[in-house]
């Protein structure tokens, strides 16, 4: 099977824990992206390149700090490229995180985040990272997995040569395709709830060109300040301001913490408590500044691939 490989480090060099980056969220495994294990030790991913080419690929790292990224046939130079800056996008491997390294170094519950922890696995477009985020309001994790599962199967275009069962190998519905889609689908298949009419809205005003969602991604703080992000989310369909932090989250904004009812009862088990203040939690993080969420999410999460780990006292 052809392979690409390309160092697994941040752009100032800092180092990736790869176990912790396929690991950092539970949108991280939702189709098309299809981890091997839980904890994931690799990833499967179904790719829309440029000229509407569908790719599936399989990422692990065998070796310390080097990428493997296999491909079903050769991509050529041109696809190859396309491939690898698809992957290194989605493992945010453009973000420097140094500026949040030497906060969490002075903090003695975070001190290991240093070794490579912190980078957030985003979707290949935000979009994806949008709808993805609107599956998960107000339901169960199990909820949030079937309705994208049935948004993917029925709506996603399938790569060349997919085995039987087929999606894993279907890339993430276009706009298009979700705007132009039977209502039906939504609510009898899906079973999306409320959010199926809040998911084709948001699709039917990215075609109509009523919002950039990508010119969310590229931008930059100054350019576009956390403030006015949050607002620019919450007007969009479905989202209020759970799915505006999950979703900054995503797009490597971190000013706001993601406070829900999984998030807040897990802070407060890890500080021996029965519950917690929200103002109380977001005054331990806030000397982290424009890192607070990420400060955050760190502590609680832990425990995903270092299951005896104890965080303190927070």
């Amino acid at each position: 099977m052809p392979h690409l490989n390309i160092p697994l480090r941040g752009p100032a060099g800092e180092p990736v824990d790869f176990s912790r980056t396929i690991n950092s969220h539970g949108v991280a495994s939702l189709p098309p992206i299809t981890p091997d294990a839980d904890p994931a030790t690799s990833f499967r991913a179904t790719l829309r390149l440029a000229g509407g080419r569908i790719e599936t690929v399989t990422v692990s790292s065998d070796v310390p700090a080097m990428l493997t990224i296999e491909t079903a046939t050769d991509p050529g130079p041109n696809g190859g490229a396309a491939i690898v800056a698809a992957v290194r996008h989605i493992l945010r491997l453009d973000q420097d995180l140094t500026p949040f390294y030497a906060k969490v170094a002075v903090d003695p519950d975070l001190t290991w985040v240093i070794a490579g922890a912190g980078r957030m696995m985003r979707c290949q477009t935000v979009f994806e990272d949008v709808v993805k985020t609107v599956c998960t309001t107000n339901c169960t994790w199990s909820g949030t997995v079937r309705m994208v599962e049935g948004i993917v199967r029925h709506l996603g275009e399938l790569a060349p040569d997919a085995p039987e069962d087929d999606l894993p190998y279907r890339a993430f519905p276009t706009p298009a395709a979700m705007a132009e889609a039977d209502p039906r689908l939504y609510k009898e298949v899906a079973r999306c709830g409320y959010r199926g009419a809040y998911l084709q809205s948001l699709a039917r005003m990215v075609v109509a060109g009523q919002i950039d969602l990508e010119a969310m991604g590229t931008a930059t703080p100054e350019e576009l300040p956390d403030d006015e992000l949050a607002t620019q989310l919450v007007a969009l369909p479905g989202v209020g301001p759970y799915a505006a932090a999950h979703i900054m989250t995503m797009l490597g904004r971190f000013s706001r913490l993601v406070l829900d009812s999984w998030t807040r009862p897990t802070y407060a088990k890890l500080v021996g408590r029965d519950a917690v203040p929200d103002a109380e939690i977001r005054e331990r993080f806030a000397g982290f500044g424009e890192h607070a969420g990420l400060a955050f999410w760190m502590l609680i999460t832990r425990g995903w691939i270092e299951p005896e780990a104890s965080s303190g006292q927070g």
